[in-house]
């Protein structure tokens, strides 16, 4: 059933990237800056993060290696960039269904295809911060360039990770009208159990024993340490590290795609 469900969807790639291409020419559409917001909104997080967290609370970023780079504000933006993918992904997708309730009631199409269309849609848009953040890094000194190849596959990856969040979700909000909000308070714990705005390094041995577990084995965890690796240090991420997201974000795909094709069968009376 997983399997065919992700064939259908598959299948309707034309309806896949229409979709994708609605919410790119709807994203800024009548907004004076237009897609330059998109490059505005992580750096003005960025340096509200860098005055409170790296100003205010003094939190200091280890010296990357070989890049020798130790600027909290750069080391902040290899991790908020991913972050954001996560969390605007997941977000979105509470209301992918619900809010194409019209369209899910009249037509017959693969349904998941409103999920991974909004997937596609922030790719693009976190390739373009990605894009300038490997600019900046590389002007600050970062030998990333050979390892641009890795950051594109722990997007890629990431991409597979939060599109199985998302189809249960999306799926389950129809049936849970709270999750939503639930959902936000999850995200918010979610970010300060993942080392963005402060360095693992700097705190596991204070966290004790199960707490650092807990961060240290939550997936976005790795993702953040692995984009650092590669464009904050300029090292290729751990292949270890690489092969458990592999196995990660492939099985809370599976998941994902089961628990939609399980609530799938009464979406147009339910949406």
């Amino acid at each position: 059933m997983t399997i065919t469900a992700l064939k259908r969807a598959l299948e309707a790639r034309d309806l896949v990237v229409n979709l994708t291409l609605r919410e790119l020419r709807a994203k800024y559409r009548r907004s004076f800056l237009g897609w330059t917001w998109s490059l505005l909104n992580p750096l003005a997080t960025v340096a509200l993060y860098s005055f409170v967290f790296g100003k205010i609370f003094g939190s200091t970023a280890p010296t990357g290696h070989p890049s020798g780079l130790n600027q909290f504000s750069l080391y902040l933006l290899c991790a908020i960039i991913p972050w954001g993918f996560f969390a605007t992904v997941t977000n979105m997708s509470t209301s992918a269904i619900l809010g194409n309730s019209g369209l899910v009631r009249k037509v017959a199409f693969p349904r998941q295809a409103l999920v991974i269309s909004q997937v596609l849609f922030m790719m693009v848009q976190t390739s373009i911060e990605l894009s300038l953040v490997a600019v900046i890094l590389l002007i600050a000194g970062s030998p990333l360039l050979p390892w641009l190849p890795f950051v594109l596959v722990l997007l890629i990856l990431l991409a597979v990770f939060a599109a199985g969040v998302a189809m249960a979700l999306s799926v389950l909000t129809v049936y849970f009208r709270d999750l939503p909000y639930l959902w936000t308070i999850v995200t918010q714990v979610w970010f300060f159990l993942t080392p963005i705005v402060y360095a693992y390094e700097n705190v596991k041995d204070k966290l004790g024993g199960v707490a650092s577990r807990i961060v240290g084995w939550n997936p976005m965890t790795m993702f953040v340490r692995s984009f650092r690796h590669a464009l904050f240090d300029g090292v290729h991420p751990d292949f270890g590290t690489m092969g458990i997201l592999v196995a990660v974000s492939t099985g809370t795909m599976i998941a994902g795609l089961t628990i939609f094709v399980r609530f799938n069968k009464r979406l147009a009376e339910e949406a």
